[in-house]
């Protein structure tokens, strides 16, 4: 499966929202190089020629290999963001909305795993104002989660003595779905979500399971 033709919660992602064509080819090649090789071990050249174009049209649209591996990873956040805040703002109560945000973004890496490992694994390679950008919607990212955990102890749903802890650990087992999935393996994006979902559940302690759960 293509970079261009992973899926995640379902849906097909094209990368649409980069235009022109040129630029869309080049932003899935990168996203196929970095993956595969490393972004340090990968040149322009190598970019270029996995999008069937010469080297200098990269830098008609890209003016560094770094604002590849920014753009990338900017796009692949906010979606990952916005996975989390509709699970957080949906209606129902604390558990529902946990397993929801888990099961969705458990799909979203597993479905999209080439892009994941690429968003959530390649930040240091980010010069310090990209990097902190991106930093700044991992944090957003993180505070969706910890406000779902934190509702669920305040309505008694939740027994967590470490929310911060606890919502990292949550982030840090979704994120490494994206690193070992295959669609070789025994599972579908769907059951690891829905897998993932039942763990996270126990982890805090839930008291009654949702209807996703089932």
């Amino acid at each position: 499966m293509s970079t261009a033709e992973e899926t995640a919660d379902g849906e097909a992602q094209p990368w649409a929202e980069v235009t022109p064509e040129a630029a869309r080819r080049l932003l899935v090649a990168a996203v196929e190089a970095f993956a595969e090789r490393g972004y340090h071990a990968t040149t322009t050249r190598d970019i270029a020629g996995r999008a069937g174009m010469s080297p200098a049209a990269l830098y008609i649209h890209y003016k560094t290999k770094e604002e590849l591996l920014h753009r990338i990873s900017r796009i692949g956040h906010e979606r990952a963001l916005g996975i989390l805040r509709t699970a957080a703002r949906r209606e129902g109560g604390a558990t529902e909305r946990l397993a929801d945000a888990v099961s969705s973004f458990v799909r979203w890496h597993a479905g999209g795993r080439t892009t994941a490992r690429v968003v959530q694994y390649e930040l240091d390679s980010l010069g310090p104002e990209a990097r902190a950008e991106i930093v700044a919607l991992r944090r957003q990212c993180d505070a969706e989660v910890r406000g779902i955990i934190e509702d669920g102890v305040a309505a008694g749903e939740f027994e967590v003595l470490d929310v911060r802890g606890t919502t990292l650990a949550v982030l840090s087992l979704c994120i490494d779905v994206a690193r070992w999935f295959s669609t070789a393996g025994p599972w579908t994006p769907d059951e690891v979500g829905a897998l993932y979902a039942d763990l996270v559940l126990r982890m805090v302690g839930a008291r009654t399971p949702p209807a996703a759960r089932e």
